[in-house]
C-alpha cells in the first residue's frame, strides 16, 4: 500500500444559479487515470477505481473536503466497477481480467474481499451484478460476455464475439443483456443459466461502441461511440425505429438517460458534456440512397464509366445530403447547416433545395453543450440528486450540479452537513 498521504480535494464552493453544470468538487489523488467514479447513494462520498491500481472511497468531511477513508491496493489496475449500494457489494474490474468482490462496512471505512471471479482473461471492460439472479455479468477484452454465480463463484456461461466487447447493460427483468464491441455492432442476447441466444445484432455506427444506456420503462437503448456519435434504438418501438444524434467533436464516452425529464447527458473523451432534449418528436436520418449519377443534376459519378464516355464529360465526386439521403455532386450540395430535429446540431452537406425548404426555426438546438474541461472517459449520475461525477485520465474526479440544465424537478446536491 502506498504509505503517502494522497492529495486531497479543495471544494469549490461558488454555487451560482446558471443554465450549465456547476463544479461543485475536484477530487484529487490517483497516480494514473481514473477508470470509474460512483456517487455513493445517500451519502456524501464517492466510489473510485484507477489504473494505478487502487479503489479508494472518498467521504466528505465538515471542512468540505473528501478525505479516503478506505484506500485498497489490487494486484492488477482496476478497469471496471459496479456497485450495489442497499448489500454494499462492489465488484471490481481489472486488466488481468479478473473480478473482485468486496462487501463495505456500513460507515464506510472497511472493505472486506469476498471473492475473485475468473471472469476474462483479458481486461473487463464493465460489470453488471444481478442480485435477484446472484450473477455477475461481465464484458472483456478477450471478445466475451461472461455471466458467473455470485453464490458458488462458478462460470455459468460464455459469449465470444469477433471483437473487443467494450460495454454492457442488462434488462433484469427479461434478462436481455446488450454487449457493445469495437466492430461498433451491439449484440442482443437472452442470458438463461447455462446457455445463452442471440436475438439480434444492432448495426449502425462507423467506429466502435464505446458505452451503451439502457431505459426499461421506454424500452430505448442509446449508443454511443468513437464516430462521435450517439443513436437511440426504439427496442419497444416494434418498428425499427433509430434516431441519430450529432454533436459532439470527438468520441461519445458515456451517457446517462433521465427517464423522469427525458434528457439524455453525454460526455466526449475531449470533456464535452452534451444534454439532449428526448422529450419531442424527433425524425430520422435518411438512409443514404445509391446512384451512379447526381440525382438532381444527373451529372455521371466518377466510376460510371459508361455514361462519362457517352456524354464526354468528367466523373464527379458522390456526396449525400444529410436531410433527403439523395446522392448529390459537389454542386448541388454548396451549402451547409444544422437541422436539430434530425439530430445535426452542427452544420452538415445538404443539397440545395433541402437548405432552402428549412427555415430559421428549424435551427433552434434542441441540446445544450458545456465544457467539462477534462478528458472524460467515464461518468456516472445519482439522479435523485441531480449529481454527475466525470473521470478520466488527468486522474481527476469533478462533481457536478446538474440540476441547472437536467430540469427542476430534480432535487439539489450533496447536502451541507
Amino acid at each position: 500500500m502506498d504509505q503517502g498521504r494522497p492529495d486531497m480535494a479543495a471544494e469549490i464552493h461558488a454555487r451560482p444559479q446558471s443554465s450549465r453544470p456547476v463544479l461543485l468538487s475536484k477530487v484529487e489523488g490517483h497516480q494514473d487515470a481514473v477508470s470509474a467514479a460512483l456517487i455513493i447513494p445517500k451519502e456524501d462520498g464517492l466510489i473510485t477505481a484507477g489504473e494505478d491500481r487502487t479503489i479508494r472511497v472518498w467521504l466528505k468531511r465538515d471542512s468540505g473536503q473528501y478525505w479516503p477513508s478506505i484506500y485498497h491496493t489490487m494486484s492488477s489496475p482496476c478497469s471496471a466497477m459496479a456497485y450495489h449500494h442497499d448489500s454494499r457489494r462492489i465488484f471490481v474490474g481489472q486488466d488481468n481480467g479478473a473480478i473482485m468482490e468486496f462487501h463495505i462496512s456500513e460507515d464506510f471505512n472497511k472493505m472486506n474481499f469476498v471473492r475473485m471471479y475468473p471472469a476474462h482473461q483479458n481486461r473487463v471492460s464493465a460489470i453488471i451484478f444481478c442480485l435477484g439472479a446472484e450473477w455477475v455479468i461481465s464484458t472483456g477484452h478477450d471478445k466475451c460476455v461472461s455471466w458467473m454465480c455470485t453464490r458458488s463463484g462458478n462460470m455459468l456461461g460464455r459469449h465470444y464475439f469477433t471483437s473487443w466487447a467494450s460495454c454492457l447493460q442488462y434488462d433484469f427483468e427479461t434478462q436481455h443483456a446488450f454487449v457493445g464491441d469495437y466492430s461498433g455492432q451491439i449484440t442482443l442476447l437472452k442470458l438463461e443459466q447455462n446457455t445463452c441466444t442471440v436475438i439480434t445484432t444492432l448495426k449502425g455506427h462507423e467506429g466502435s461502441v464505446a458505452c451503451l444506456w439502457w431505459d426499461p420503462v421506454q424500452r430505448l437503448l442509446f449508443s454511443g461511440a468513437s464516430d462521435h456519435s450517439i443513436i437511440m434504438w426504439d427496442i419497444g418501438g416494434r418498428k425499427g425505429r433509430t434516431l441519430l444524434l450529432q454533436g459532439h467533436h470527438d468520441k461519445v464516452q458515456a451517457i446517462c438517460y433521465i427517464q423522469l425529464t427525458r434528457q439524455l447527458v453525454s460526455c466526449s473523451a475531449d470533456g464535452g458534456i452534451a444534454v439532449w432534449n428526448m422529450d419531442i418528436s424527433r425524425e430520422e436520418a435518411p438512409q443514404w440512397l445509391e446512384s451512379d449519377s447526381c440525382q438532381k443534376c444527373e451529372q455521371p459519378f466518377f466510376w460510371n464509366i459508361k455514361q462519362m464516355w457517352d456524354t464526354k464529360t468528367l466523373g464527379l465526386r458522390q456526396h449525400h445530403c444529410r436531410k433527403c439521403g439523395q446522392a448529390v455532386c459537389g454542386k448541388c450540395s454548396t451549402k451547409r447547416s444544422s437541422y436539430p430535429i434530425m439530430g445535426f446540431e452542427f452544420q452538415v452537406r445538404v443539397c440545395d433545395s433541402c437548405f432552402e425548404s428549412i427555415k430559421d426555426e428549424d435551427r433552434t438546438s434542441l441540446a445544450t453543450f458545456h465544457e467539462g474541461k477534462h478528458n472524460i472517459s467515464h461518468m456516472s449520475m445519482d439522479v435523485s440528486r441531480g449529481l454527475m461525477v466525470t473521470c478520466g485520465s488527468d486522474r481527476i474526479v469533478k462533481i457536478w450540479d446538474m440540476t441547472p440544465v437536467v430540469g427542476c424537478s430534480l432535487a439539489t446536491g450533496f447536502s451541507s452537513r
